[in-house]
């Protein structure tokens, strides 16, 4: 008999939070936000081993509504939640939300620890685990003794139980015929939650959630949708998959019709490839491109080199290379260069990323700047470049000769 198809999708829940929570109990149930870096006022917790961390007074915690600096929230406990404090959002934006927040800096190491210690317990149970960052993973349920019971919500208990107990730490769950579906299905019910979706379920608990909620949906194709009258999954199914492919493009469109549907037969991979390899880093203050030129490029060439290290360290080169700009205002702005052959050199990187600063846009004042290697294959083992045409290498030599000065503004 052919087992039916059973993925799941695993999410510790506030992962970052919870861990901290660990180490300092007392501040359970508690508004707790996690994020920015490590201060005085931090060290300073810690700083009497005689004191046992678990009974340090809660009125010794530093507050939000003293944090001052340009630090993103990573994470939140969910009585932080309640008062619209999110992943991603501006610290001292979130203290306006909920000044009573108790802020935390994120322990990278105590998170590998645990995001290492909860995926082992995984595989001990059920080997074909996709990781998706320290927080998350995909399983395949399907032939793993226990999988098929109650539509894997039985070995989903047995998963959830065992990581409490090596862990100490929760989980959410979502069991479904595929990937897409078992992501959404991990928010139904949590924390702590198990949540299990059938292809039949999809009219009554799929259908009815907005177009965001589709992995791979983001703000700017959800405003377009809307602006289309399609607000749910349902009204996205409803139509042609001509229609959204005229409004989207022919992949897009035709994703978005699949989606809708319920339809993903994407495996679970337990080894991949990077896409992508990067680094970022968010300035003290505001930086001007112009004003600030001095300090921004030697950032900028920071980044670059230390990028190169990490592709020269993970054995990887580049072929595409592009850079990340978020302004004072949080908008942002992206750009790649693809090169005519692949590279993991500082000064290359350097030279490609300086190109794409032509074009964005650089009057306003920057908080984030961040350089990106895509197009990615191992040292040694590139593919064949396709070679280009004369006319267009001329072209591409003018573009470098117009963009001389670009180099001058970093």
């Amino acid at each position: 008999m052919t087992s039916i198809r059973r993925i799941a999708h695993l999410d510790m829940d506030a992962f970052f939070a919870s861990i901290e929570l660990l180490r300092y109990p007392q501040l359970k149930g508690l508004p707790v936000v996690i994020g920015g870096g490590r201060r005085k006022v931090d060290d300073a917790l810690q700083a009497n081993p005689e004191r046992a961390l678990r009974f340090i007074p809660v009125h010794e915690f530093p507050l939000l509504k003293d944090y001052v600096g340009r630090g993103v929230i990573t994470t939140a406990t969910y009585a932080a939640r309640q008062f619209g404090v999110g992943s991603a959002m501006g610290m001292m934006k979130a203290a306006k939300l909920c000044p009573q927040a108790i802020v935390l800096p994120v322990d990278f190491e105590e998170v590998r620890k645990y995001s290492r210690l909860f995926k082992s317990t995984i595989t001990a149970i059920a080997p074909l685990m996709e990781d998706r960052g320290v927080d998350e993973v995909y399983i395949d349920f399907t032939d793993v003794p226990g999988g098929q019971r109650e539509g894997g919500r039985v070995l989903a208990r047995l998963i959830q139980k065992q990581i409490f107990d090596v862990t100490g730490l929760t989980c959410s769950v979502g069991v479904a015929p595929n990937k897409l579906l078992a992501k959404m299905a991990s928010e139904f019910n949590k924390p702590k939650g198990i949540s299990v979706v059938y292809e039949a379920d999809l009219q009554e608990k799929i259908w009815p959630l907005n177009v965001r909620k589709i992995n791979g949906i983001g703000p700017k194709a959800g405003e377009k949708l809307a602006s289309l009258q399609i607000q749910t999954i349902g009204e996205l199914a409803a139509q042609e998959p001509a229609f959204l492919i005229k409004h989207f493009g022919k992949a897009t469109g035709a994703w978005m019709h699949e989606a809708a549907w319920g339809r993903d037969d994407r495996p679970v991979v337990t080894e991949s490839e990077p896409v992508s390899i990067s680094r970022e880093t968010t300035f003290d203050r505001d930086l001007h491109a112009v004003r600030d030129r001095a300090e921004l490029g030697a950032i900028f060439t920071q980044l670059c080199d230390k990028l190169a290290d990490d592709l020269q360290r993970k054995g990887y080169v580049a072929r595409t290379i592009g850079i990340k700009l978020r302004y004072e205002d949080f908008q942002s702005a992206t750009r790649d260069n693809t090169a005519d052959a692949y590279t993991d050199d500082g000064k290359t990187i350097r030279k490609l990323a300086g190109l794409c600063l032509k074009r964005v846009p650089l009057g306003k004042k920057l908080r984030l700047l961040g350089v990106r290697a895509a197009s990615l294959a191992k040292a040694g083992e590139e593919p064949p470049v396709e070679q280009k045409s004369q006319s267009a290498l001329d072209r591409r030599e003018k573009f470098a000769t117009e963009t001389v000065a670009t180099d001058q503004l970093f």
